[in-house]
């Protein structure tokens, strides 16, 4: 009988047509997630208008998404190391796909608020999943850059969110964007065929047959033969649980992750709902106010992939905290009068420094925690962090409602950019176990040799 790492097997593979599929299907439910997510942004001005919304009431209802994001994120984070990333995948697909489209029906806030919240929990859900099997299924050489670029179409989202704004809304209605969302569901069956579950899950089941055909085509080079014992390290895989999060010496880092998550989401969420508005009340025409929004997620897509490919050839704690700083200088920088070109690079570099630092936290938590607690892991510090995309739009409502000068707004969303830098530099490289894995134990020794060569 023949022991197979199977960890230590995907981690040495090379890139081949098997990472283009988990890739493109991983992206793909991203761009989506990422589009059914904005949207509120880009309707805001008009619902503000057609409902008599205050800023304050209008903050409020952006909010409902990002309670049932908080809630999907922690539900489904930790339910999926348990029934399997591939299936949490498809129930969110269903919740966020399905209940976007309903919301175009949408006659009164509280039914806006209901439907959102409950594709929310879709939207908050499907993010650590899709995270969790990206990284799992990422060589390591080029794991950061690929979870990255996998998580950069959330940002194509958003640009196709607003794109489709400025396009459909004039002709059709704001009802029309809300429509779009229905896409994802139709995709499902392509989805179900082509995108495979979690091979540690697969493990983890007893389904060694599927497991071997899947890591067969990650590594060509591996032949499956009749009882093959795949494992991680010599150590068979053990359930999730939430108290692993603070053991063997994570709970402070487990901590710091739930503060950088809070700070970069509360600036993420309360630009997205926001800059519109903010650039509306500036005197832009709401056409020109969602051409704002289109930049700032272009500039986090180069964010994303920049950040991803320095985080693999450097350090990709260093790259965050650097990310999480110049996106505080950048959000204070943008409350002063600029030419119409410095306030364009001004807010790209701030949606690749604020939307960008999103992407690398979610790439940074994920190659943390192992495998078997991975999925919780992104999915607590995902969920926690939401406590603070729900206070982002409340807080630009709130401001707003204050009528306090412009150049406020931005300096109040760059302070937890500042918090965020503190944080991470306290997230701890080093984390043992009592009983180290032959795996984790090369980590450990390959992060000491980072922090040494620093």
């Amino acid at each position: 009988m023949r022991k197979i790492d199977f960890h230590h097997l995907i981690d040495n593979a090379k890139f081949n047509r098997f990472h283009w599929m988990v890739l493109f299907w991983s992206a793909l439910i991203i761009i989506f997630d990422g589009y059914d997510l904005v949207i509120y942004g880009v309707v805001l001005p008009l619902l503000m208008e057609k409902w008599n919304l205050t800023p304050l009431e209008a903050g409020t209802l952006g909010s409902y998404a990002l309670f049932g994001m908080m809630f999907g994120a922690l539900i489904f984070g930790t339910l999926s190391d348990k029934i399997g990333r591939k299936k949490a995948i498809i129930i969110c697909i269903f919740l966020f796909s399905g209940f976007t489209f309903v919301t175009g029906f949408a006659e009164t806030p509280l039914q806006f608020g209901i439907l959102r919240f409950l594709a929310g929990l879709g939207i908050g859900g499907v993010m650590p999943n899709v995270v969790a099997l990206m990284t799992e299924y990422s060589p390591k050489k080029i794991r950061s850059t690929l979870v990255t670029i996998m998580f950069s179409g959330y940002s194509v989202g958003g640009m196709l969110s607003a794109g489709l704004g400025i396009v459909l809304i004039p002709n059709f209605g704001w009802q029309s964007v809300f429509y779009v969302g229905l896409v994802p569901i139709l995709l499902l069956p392509l989805i179900i065929k082509f995108l495979p579950d979690s091979v540690g899950f697969l493990v983890k089941q007893g389904r060694i047959d599927e497991s071997v055909i899947i890591l067969s085509k990650i590594d060509p080079t591996y032949i499956p033969q009749k009882g093959d014992d795949l494992e991680i390290g010599g150590e068979k895989i053990k359930g999730a649980s939430v108290a692993k999060l603070f053991k063997h010496k994570r709970a402070a880092s487990t901590i710091m992750f739930w503060v950088a998550f809070f700070c970069c989401l509360l600036m993420v969420y309360g630009l997205n709902s926001w800059l519109p508005k903010l650039m509306n009340k500036a005197g832009y025409e709401l056409g020109s106010s969602l051409t704002f929004l289109l930049v700032l997620n272009f500039g986090a897509i180069l964010g994303a992939v920049g950040g991803g490919w320095l985080g693999d050839k450097f350090n990709l704690k260093t790259v965050l905290i650097s990310f999480f700083a110049v996106a505080a200088i950048s959000l204070s920088l943008l409350g002063f009068k600029n030419s119409t070109l410095v306030l364009y690079i001004l807010i790209a570099i701030a949606g690749a420094t604020t939307i960008g630092t999103q992407i690398l936290c979610y790439a940074y938590v994920a190659q943390y925690y192992p495998i078997n607690i991975r999925s919780s892991g992104i999915g607590w510090a995902s969920g926690i962090g939401r406590i603070g995309a729900i206070l982002g739009p409340v807080l630009g409502g709130t401001l707003m409602s204050l009528n306090m000068p412009f150049e406020y707004n931005f300096v109040a969303f760059a302070v937890p950019g500042a918090i965020g830098a503190l944080a991470v530099c306290f997230i701890s490289v080093k984390h043992s176990h009592d009983k180290k894995t032959e795996f984790e134990k090369l980590q450990l020794a390959q992060l000491q040799t980072i922090v040494a060569e620093e």
